[in-house]
């Protein structure tokens, strides 16, 4: 959406000549030496087709029409290969890398809190030959105290180097990896150790002691706990029967020669790589098999669609959850070609990051990575931190800025460049990612036309908005580079096909028109072996077709547009049906809403026997502060948010959000709760991807449910 552009009008007039006059002169040369004409015409091609004229039919990449890729490099079908492989070819290049810490120290806050800032130094890097060597040495050693081939192996830990060689020397030995995300509650962790039946797990000693230690007497089988932490430190109060280790004596085990000269058990493509647990958002976290096979399959699917991929420079900055499967497979496809990748966390990277000292360089700055993937509520609130110092601006700031946005905007969806834009106004915005950033994945939710534009114009790079699910290893569209639509998550990558099944319930049929609609299906060699240890959901979920092919029924509701980009229109656990007849898909009212510049995170709510939707709301603080002093309500923050007449603003604030994003009158929200404490993954009301939990925040906020539905 264009930026209103609040000047004179004949001086604006002036401005748009000069814009147009520019733009007249330079488009000719411009437009035959950069070779504009190859990518639009590339952005414009179809790019999937359904394999026939049958209404309901698979669509596939137009890259793999006869057959689906599975294989990365031809005699590399399990991952510890494909390490191998990278290893040989890419030797001496930088593969891990970790900023050593300088200082660490205690801040007090205003409101009295106090935090830690932390001053960071220099990035040091292990080669992809060190890399390798210490993942044999790790494997070599947790052998010798007793992990045996196909059993299962446990890593609980922060995204950091030693996570990913912990993964290489799991798959070089045929260890399968039970990986479970660190924000994980006690009884869901206990739950994932138990039902995998897991001896030795992984962990570092900040989740030993905040969260592991508090249930070991719940997983009775646990028997070796392996401490990712460099300074050795003496562990006592554990249960009888349970050894600590470091991860550098176990390594030093295994590279003893008595070890190091037993040959690992190798895997076959089949075997299971990783049981990765999900985040929980719809109930206890189910366990997803995933052989390696499968992981192989998907990145290679993935790798397919980021161009120009393994540069000797190339840098990828690893900072989301690795226990999710979007980070795990993106580090996959950088190590598999030779890229770097970087360590950070959320509150280290960039800045302005909350552990950043004041003054001192994020991770970002320093790494200044080419390549990244983000979940949309991390853009999401990039954009709207941007666009509130653009409101703080001078007039003359903010008009050169809303002109300079617009006229980039114009010119994307054109697919033309704008040079002189990128050097001179987005040069400042661009740099609190590193500056060259080339390549910016989104997943793990649905990103918003609005944030997904403003990445495109303020970020100069690509935004690829993929779409894949843990049970598809994260597999199943990116749109393309040359792609500047918004809305839409691409084509089926080479890997797989999707096809749409009719939902009656719900009004989707693939002979609606224009476009085929309903749930989505994917199928091909990335579809997860299963769910482990759970029949029931196996049967409700996956299936093998007549060919042999194996499916899994995401739940989501899609359309195919004519160039074969799917678009997610819905989601089947997301439609509400009210008292009086009309469906609501509260997703759709999410997305929405979100781009409203008061709301930090909203979770729609409906019951069945209600006439009306009710919300739950984060709102944005300075924006909150800022309308409670327009309306001359005074407080601290948790008493503004819990004033009933502020709650009455922000309804009418939310109102006229909804009607310009064009949500139906019963689809807005009547009724609000407003949030003081935002929703992270550490109070469990959402996962480590920022998806909302509706299960925990309906218990959470049952009171308010029943005071907004009138007590009913």
């Amino acid at each position: 959406m264009m930026l209103k552009e609040d000047l004179n009008p004949f001086l604006l007039q002036v401005l748009h000549s000069i814009i147009w006059v520019y733009s007249a002169v330079t488009f000719l040369p411009w437009y035959f030496l950069s070779g504009a004409s190859q990518k639009l015409s590339r952005a414009k091609r179809v790019k999937a087709r359904p394999v026939n004229s049958t209404p309901g039919s698979p669509y596939r990449s137009v890259n793999s029409v006869h057959c689906l890729a599975s294989v990365l490099y031809p005699g590399c079908d399990t991952l510890d290969k494909v390490f191998e492989f990278a290893k040989h070819r890419y030797k001496e290049r930088d593969c891990l890398g970790t900023r050593e810490l300088i200082s660490e120290e205690d801040e007090l806050q205003p409101n009295g809190k106090v935090f830690k800032k932390v001053i960071l130094g220099r990035y040091n890097w292990l080669t992809y030959a060190e890399t390798y060597l210490a993942a044999a040495h790790f494997g070599s050693g947790l052998a010798a105290l007793g992990q045996k081939p196909k059993s299962n192996i446990a890593i609980f830990c922060e995204t950091r180097a030693e996570w990913i060689i912990t993964a290489q020397a799991c798959f070089m030995y045929n260890f399968p990896l039970v990986t479970l995300y660190s924000t994980l509650g006690g009884p869901a962790i206990a739950h994932g150790l138990n039902e995998t039946e897991v001896t030795h797990i992984i962990t570092s000693k900040d989740l030993l002691q905040s969260r592991l230690k508090a249930i070991l007497l719940q997983v009775p089988r646990l028997q070796h706990i392996i401490i990712v932490d460099d300074k050795p430190t003496a562990w006592t109060d554990f249960p009888r029967g349970i050894m600590v280790h470091n991860m550098a004596t176990v390594q030093a085990l295994g590279a003893k020669t008595q070890n190091m000269s037993k040959p690992p058990n190798q895997p076959v493509p089949s075997d299971i790589a990783v049981i990765m647990y999900t985040s929980g958002s719809t109930g206890i976290p189910k366990g997803v098999m995933i052989s390696h096979s499968n992981l192989i399959a998907g990145i290679t699917g993935m790798a397919e669609r980021i161009p120009n991929l393994g540069r000797e420079h190339d840098t990828y900055i690893g900072y989301l959850p690795l226990a999710h499967v979007l980070e795990l497979s993106a580090e996959l496809v950088c190590v598999s070609h030779g890229c770097r990748i970087g360590y950070s966390s959320p509150q280290t990277l960039a800045d302005q990051s909350t552990k950043i000292k004041k003054g001192s360089k994020g991770d970002t700055s320093m790494l200044k990575p080419t390549l990244m993937a983000a979940v949309p509520e991390i853009m999401d609130r990039i954009y709207k931190n941007v666009m509130t110092k653009v409101e703080e601006m001078n007039r003359v700031q903010r008009t050169l800025f809303v002109l300079a946005y617009n006229y980039k905007m114009e010119q994307i969806s054109k697919g033309y460049s704008t040079p002189l834009c990128d050097s001179f106004v987005f040069r400042k915005v661009r740099s609190l990612l590193g500056g060259k950033t080339r390549v910016l994945l989104s997943g793990g939710a649905p990103l918003s036309a609005a944030t997904q534009r403003f990445m495109n114009i303020c970020f100069c790079c690509p935004v690829g908005q993929g779409y894949g699910l843990t049970e598809t290893c994260g597999a199943g569209t990116i749109s393309e580079m040359s792609d500047y639509s918004t809305g839409r998550v691409g084509a089926p990558l080479v890997c797989c096909e999707i096809k749409l099944k009719n939902w009656e319930e719900g009004g989707y049929y693939c002979t609606n028109k224009p476009n085929p609609r309903g749930e989505i299906l994917i199928g091909g060699p990335n579809v997860a072996m299963g769910y482990y240890k759970n029949e029931v959901r196996n049967k409700e979920d996956f299936f093998v077709d007549e060919n042999g092919q194996r499916w899994f029924c995401t739940g989501d509701i899609g359309e195919f547009h004519p160039d074969g980009c799917l678009k997610i229109v819905d989601r089947k656990k997301d439609l509400v049906k009210l008292q009086v007849g009309e469906y609501v898909s509260l997703g759709k009212v999410e997305a929405v809403l979100k781009n409203c510049s008061l709301i930090d995170n909203i979770c729609a709510y409906a019951n069945s026997d209600q006439s009306y939707v009710i919300g739950f709301i984060v709102p944005n603080q300075k924006q909150l502060l800022a309308l409670a002093e327009l309306k001359k309500i005074r407080g601290t923050w948790e008493e503004i948010c819990n004033n009933s007449e502020m709650e009455k603003e922000v309804i009418r604030v939310i109102a006229e959000a909804a009607f310009g994003g064009k949500l139906e009158k019963f689809e807005i929200p009547v009724k609000v709760r407003l949030s003081a404490e935002p929703w992270t993954p550490e109070t469990g009301l959402v996962t480590d991807a920022f998806k909302l939990k509706r299960k925990a925040l309906k218990t959470h906020y049952q009171e308010d449910i029943e005071r907004m539905y009138g007590g009913k």
